[in-house]
């Protein structure tokens, strides 16, 4: 990082190291293979507390107690019911693409208006806290509409009296989930939540910082989380698997795509040096299946981390978090066309809780750009006047 003679600081491509704020809800420390939710970690969190009290913690700032934690579920539980009009909206939506993303966008920006959601510059804390929490609470139940709609099934209506993760794959599958499969989801849903200030939530603090409504902050996020180098990995790293097929075929699959200039989706991160603790965590909850997938994707994961060792000498390239996530949503019923929404399902709760952070922050986010073209000022060319009024 250096200063210019103009008084600009300029720093490194992608931002990376760069600090562009104080934040009070977590950070990530690639170096020790750590990341936390509030001071806790966010894996210690996974294994040991449910949905709604991670969300309550990001949102509200401390683990509920049991009053706390029932009043909330019960809140968020009849928050997931979709408005009326919203769920008139949805086939219309969905006859439009067959992309989910791409329906939560737009049925998250209808939404903003049905709800009459105001800019956040015109809100008080309580106002924004109510939005984001309705944000969180239908996310899942329209992710879920949209796949069956694209599917020619019905809908299934939200349950308030489910629990978060358990309603949603019911939603999708149209059966109660073992108890099983509803944890494992659930498990993996808090371990994603939040992961300091990527991509996509990033943009949803951009957007906040400029005062526009909670809905636009979740629009833009979407999208920047739609990207394959972001939230659209996991589908892509089950792929490999189904590519590889059996345990003989990795080493030589890794080197294929390594001398063909290919990224090995599922490994790499652009913060950690060490394991990503999610994928160590997702992978014991895959052994919990009896399944040759999860033998399948082991045996694979060891394959190309000694391939990559040996093609790629000094960079700590191991499985990521899109690696198992992949394994586990697919064993626990989710079609993979669903592995990324489910995703979005788990950061929306960040989204929300950095855009209400960010809100309360009266500076807007406004870096600069180092102009690299020809040397201006250029003379305008002769004979480019605009017409003239008659």
């Amino acid at each position: 990082m250096s200063t210019t003679p103009t008084g600009f600081i300029t720093v490194p491509k992608g931002l990376a190291k760069v600090v562009v704020t104080d934040t009070e809800l977590g950070d990530v420390r690639g170096d020790e293979g750590f990341f936390h939710y509030r001071q806790y970690s966010a894996v210690e969190l996974a294994e040991q507390v449910g949905f709604e009290q991670a969300w309550h913690l990001l949102e509200r700032g401390h683990l509920p107690d049991d009053a706390e934690l029932a009043a909330f579920t019960a809140e968020v539980g009849r928050l997931r019911v979709l408005p009326p009009g919203l769920a008139d909206l949805l086939p219309a939506i969905c006859a439009t693409t067959t992309d989910s993303l791409q329906v939560l966008r737009t049925t998250l920006s209808a939404w903003g208006g049905i709800a009459g959601l105001r800019p956040l510059y015109d809100c008080d804390e309580d106002e924004k806290a109510a939005a984001a929490l309705a944000a969180v609470a239908v996310t899942p139940t329209i992710l879920a509409a949209a796949h069956r709609l694209h599917h020619g099934l019905e809908p299934v209506p939200a349950d308030p009296t489910l629990g978060h993760a358990e309603d949603y794959l019911r939603m999708v599958t149209g059966r109660l989930p073992s108890a099983r499969d509803a944890r494992a989801v659930e498990q993996y849903l808090v371990a994603t939540m939040d992961h300091g200030f990527n991509a996509s939530t990033f943009t949803a603090r951009v957007i906040a910082s400029t005062g526009a409504d909670l809905a636009a902050c979740l629009v833009g996020a979407i999208g920047s989380f739609s990207g394959p180098k972001h939230g659209g990995a996991p589908s892509r790293a089950l792929e490999a698997l189904d590519e590889i097929g059996t345990l003989d075929r990795a080493d030589g699959w890794v080197r294929d795509r390594i001398g063909s200039g290919d990224r090995i989706m599922g490994f790499g991160h652009a913060v950690y040096r060490t394991r990503d603790p999610r994928s160590e965590m997702l992978k014991q909850i895959a052994r919990g299946w009896d399944d040759p997938l999860v033998d399948l994707a082991v045996g694979v994961e060891d394959a190309i981390e000694r391939a990559l060792a040996e093609l790629k000498p000094g960079r700590e390239l191991h499985a990521n978090v899109e690696f198992y996530a992949g394994v586990v949503m697919k064993l626990a019923g989710l079609d993979p066309s669903m592995f990324t929404p489910t995703f979005c399902v788990a950061r929306v709760v960040g989204w929300t809780s950095n855009v209400l952070e960010q809100s309360r922050d009266p500076k807007i986010i406004r870096p600069a750009a180092r102009y690299v073209g020809p040397p201006p000022p250029q003379p305008v060319p002769t004979g480019t006047r605009a017409p003239q009024p008659a």
